[in-house]
């Protein structure tokens, strides 16, 4: 085809030097996204000048208005002008770009935001006078004084006035207003010691606060944990496992939910890398990897999650949004995230979630009466009530000897009610154990708790006995490509302990000579070319590993008690003292609840007696 294209000119291109203007728009472009974007940069720039109250204000989802005021140090009147200029910061001085220890450090926000909008900076240094500088469209005004008591207010007018085309890509307001709340939402937990507020003034006037998060005092976990409270709700913080591990120089910490406490998507997934949030495939695989064992994969763990390692281990500046890092050992941060959850999982023992008893009693409430309230006063007494009770049943007569009559009581072992998991007290449509606690009741899926014991044991017995390997009779040949040959032969010797054998056959391929047996009869190429997507998602593979816990799930599930058993007291009390003594017993191995707790108040509320 000898058509040339239109974007090619004919003629000799000529190069160009970009005015400054120019620049910091195609800048603004990749720092700027949208109005969530320029709320990021300003209130990032607040925390790093040390504030510990910050305002965020916005009219019509940011795009006419977005003010941040805070009680940091200020900026001298002086510096106003070179702050405003491209890569221009105090927050390092260019000769180590791995030692950063501040949000920002690149010196484009401010600039790009006054080059797509109209950006007032007003601050006050502790000593001085206040001053104020604008900025329109790349235009800078001369420095003027101004009044203010301290800190920095920077006002960002009708964002992308200067790029009137990034206008048609916003969504709506309240998509955008959303937008900046999770991202108000997302720095407030990483500074639990700072007070946080956001208030929507569309229309004018003083608005109304949308978020407000006061800070917080104590140690780090309290704090960090009611923030957390505050910030994604007191269900979460109330099911939440404190994490607390470090390995090699990292350090995690954060809050994790219980599986039962999963979610329908991930958007309850936070992660911080010394502060910042981010969004990591890397992380986000990890803590996928560690709930693995626990959740069905249409459901998703919620947790906050935070590493902290010296500067040099990781690398913040990948891209313009910093929301992106690069560990130097991936693999270190990565099995920190997974050890460390699943080590708090085991240790949370039979423990579920209180949401479960919180939506039972839910779908318990009584119906309402039609009659009138019945007031204490006219009710008849017990005895009235037992005497009138017994007089319409058969056989009243005869009966009457009887009333006032204790009933029997089956004994039981002395202090079984202190349990967690209380004493069996019956069974219901042969599927459901009743239990008594000390303060309440218990209510267990027999099936479903026997096979989250029997998937725990059979999980104890293969890492005590390695995987059993069968041999193929002719290897399977799979054709690979060099490198993807490579990879796998360097993951061979872990393969090899999960029964899966490979060896090299000569130019890219592999020869499998044994294979797991207990997955039966293998698709051996389906399951490398599973290895080799899941080295390139995660880094790392599981697949042999995950499919073989599937199995060994399944086995479970046909090797427990089935649903329509009639168990005897003594097998239902054994089930339940097993149950207390099995990690993760709290939910089967898909994620559901085992079981379900009722405190005795709340039972006594739904009959009126509270």
């Amino acid at each position: 085809m000898s058509t040339s294209s239109p974007q090619i000119s004919q003629s000799r291109p000529v190069i160009r030097q970009l005015d400054d203007a120019a620049i910091n728009r195609i800048a603004a472009g990749e720092v700027v996204e949208r109005p969530a974007s320029a709320v990021k940069e300003l209130v990032e720039n607040a925390l790093d000048a040390g504030a510990r109250r910050i305002e965020v204000a916005y009219a019509d989802g940011g795009k006419t208005l977005i003010r941040v005021t805070d009680d940091g140090c200020g900026i001298a009147p002086d510096d106003l002008p070179l702050a405003m200029s491209r890569h221009a910061t105090s927050k390092i001085d260019g000769t180590d770009l791995l030692n950063i220890h501040t949000f920002g450090f690149r010196g484009e926000a401010l600039p790009s935001l006054g080059a797509v909008g109209r950006l007032t900076l007003t601050s006050r240094v502790a000593g001085e006078a206040g001053a104020c500088l604008r900025v329109s469209g790349g235009r800078v005004d001369p420095v003027r004084p101004a009044a203010i008591n301290g800190g920095t207010m920077a006002e960002l007018r009708d964002l992308f006035h200067a790029t009137p085309a990034r206008l048609k890509f916003m969504c709506s307001d309240r998509a955008e207003a959303q937008a900046i709340s999770d991202i108000v939402k997302r720095l407030a937990m990483a500074e639990p010691y700072v007070g946080f507020t956001l208030r929507d003034v569309s229309g004018g006037g003083e608005g109304r606060v949308t978020f407000r998060a006061d800070a917080c005092g104590g140690d780090l976990f309290d704090a960090l944990h009611r923030r957390l409270a505050g910030v994604i709700g007191t269900d979460f913080a109330d099911n939440a496992l404190r994490i607390d591990a470090e390995r090699e120089g990292i350090m995690l910490t954060g809050y994790a939910a219980l599986p039962t406490y999963s979610r329908g998507s991930a958007v309850t997934q936070y992660l911080f890398v010394n502060g910042r949030p981010v969004r990591d495939k890397l992380l986000y695989g990890a803590l996928r990897g560690a709930y693995a064992d626990f959740l069905s994969r249409d459901r998703h763990p919620a947790a906050a999650l935070f590493l902290e390692c010296a500067p040099h281990l990781v690398d913040v500046n990948v891209h313009p949004a910093k929301s992106e890092v690069r560990f130097r050992d991936p693999g270190l941060a990565r099995g920190l995230i997974v050890s460390a959850l699943r080590h708090a999982l085991a240790d949370a023992g039979h423990r579920a979630s209180t949401t479960v008893g919180a939506g039972v009693l839910g779908a318990m409430r009584p119906e309402p009466a039609g009659a009138p309230r019945v007031y204490q006063m006219d009710r008849p007494s017990p005895a009235a009530l037992r005497a009138s009770f017994a007089a319409q049943a058969p056989g009243f007569a005869e009966a009457m000897p009887m009333v006032g009559r204790t009933p029997e009581v089956v004994d039981e072992p002395a202090g079984t009610q202190d349990y967690p998991l209380g004493a069996a007290r019956g069974q219901v449509h042969e599927n459901y154990i009743i239990a008594q606690t000390a303060t309440g009741m218990v209510i267990v899926d027999q099936h479903a708790a026997h096979e989250r014991l029997v998937y725990e044991k059979l999980k104890r017995q293969m890492a005590e006995n390695t995987v059993a390997a069968q041999a193929l009779l002719i290897p399977e040949i799979v054709e690979l490509s060099e490198a993807d040959c490579a990879r796998l032969m360097d993951l061979a010797p872990d393969l090899a302990r999960l029964g899966l054998g490979i060896e090299p056959f000569g130019n890219g391929a592999v020869a499998v000579r044994e294979t797991p047996a207990i997955l039966g009869e293998v698709n051996a190429k389906a399951m490398l070319r599973d290895i080799l997507d899941e080295l390139d998602d995660l880094g790392e593979s599981q697949s042999v590993k995950e499919r073989i816990e599937a199995v060994l799930s399944r086995v479970a599930c046909h090797g427990s008690i089935r649903s329509g058993r009639r168990m005897r007291p003594e097998e239902m009390n054994a089930l339940l003292r097993e149950m207390e003594a099995t990690p993760h017993s709290g939910q089967c191995n898909h994620g559901r609840p085992t079981y379900v707790e009722l405190a005795l108040d709340d039972i006594e509320k739904l009959f009126g007696r509270r």
